[in-house]
């Protein structure tokens, strides 16, 4: 849920494919990387609460606005802290609004509207597909991204992770197929836009915190003409719902973004990306012991079997590069 895609989704995601030189010693933040590890798989797994107590007050438009406005928010202090200034030229804007569509505006709003009908878990669970879509389009998209039999078993253990949670044996009985359909339809934007980004502005020469700020002030502009259009106007303040989307503004994206390019920039992707499999244990924890949701067997199992295919997706031959 931001630029640095690479992570957020190769992990996998918010977001970017820029690559900047690694962060100087002496000037590595105070806190040890592991513990800020530790914050960025909270936020992010947190998130997928934040949603749902959002949409009990808000329309899910209405809650994909406030989040991308708080999130905007963020970056644009911290641009102003470490002086960055956004991009310049149209072409440049142009692809930004294409990523800003793909990475934040559409999936957020598709995980909003998700929620609607599924559960929090449910949802975190979906999110972590991320990776099989992303493997699956990038042998067709990436010609330099050779499959190996390891990598293709787990695209193949993955998927069936995913029938293992919505248990398809049994029909898919009980399981809203709309909203988990829109949640896997999230899942699958974030990889199509990272091969968007990386084709299109790998080597820009601009910082992760500019683009990101472009980015999310292109995509609050987008949700703003659609919730207008389509969401309408609050009649009225909700304030445990505020306070949600508030914090997965602030926090699961603004924040995050920034915990994510400290990690990267200080221990390299490979091991940023390791986030990503403690999201979806830590949306179902949340989930249940906060709002009180059920699990099925089935659920707990497929996830597990879902993040092994995701991990085998991601094998490499040999170690690539340094290590949200």
């Amino acid at each position: 849920m931001c630029y640095e895609i690479v992570c957020r989704i190769v992990v996998a995601m918010t977001t970017a494919t820029v690559t900047e030189a690694p962060v100087r010693a002496s000037l590595r933040p105070a806190l040890d990387w592991r513990l800020r590890f530790g914050v960025l798989a909270l936020i992010w797994g947190f998130s997928f609460l934040l949603i749902k107590v959002g949409t009990d007050g808000y329309t899910p438009f209405q809650v994909t606005l406030g989040r991308l406005l708080f999130g905007t928010l963020v970056l644009a202090a911290a641009m102003v802290v470490k002086r960055q200034r956004l991009p310049r030229g149209v072409r440049m804007w142009g692809h930004l609004t294409v990523a800003a569509l793909l990475l934040n505006a559409l999936p957020f709003s598709l995980f909003a509207y998700a929620e609607l009908t599924i559960p929090s878990t449910l949802a975190g669970i979906c999110n972590a597909t991320s990776p099989l879509w992303g493997m699956l389009l990038s042998l067709v998209a990436l010609s330099e991204d050779r499959p190996t039999r390891v990598r293709v078993a787990g695209l193949g253990l993955g998927f069936l992770g995913v029938l293992t949670v919505l248990g398809a044996w049994q029909g898919f009985s009980g399981l809203d197929l709309t909203g988990t359909t829109m949640a896997l339809l999230a899942s699958l934007s974030y990889p199509i836009g990272w091969i968007y980004v990386r084709r299109t502005l790998a080597g820009v020469g601009h910082s992760h915190i500019s683009l990101t700020g472009a980015q999310l002030l292109l995509a609050t502009a987008q949700l703003a003409v659609v919730t207008v259009l389509f969401g309408g106007i609050p009649t009225h303040v909700a304030a445990v719902p505020l306070l949600a989307v508030a914090a997965l503004g602030a926090l699961g994206t603004g924040v995050a973004f920034l915990l994510q390019y400290g990690l990267v920039a200080e221990v390299g992707p490979t091991t940023a990306q390791m986030v990503t499999y403690f999201i979806p244990v830590i949306a179902t924890g949340a989930g249940i012991m906060v709002l009180g949701e059920s699990l099925r067997w089935s659920t707990p199992v497929g996830a597990v079997v879902v993040l092994a295919g995701a991990a085998l997706t991601q094998a490499r031959r040999g170690v690539r590069g340094g290590g949200a």
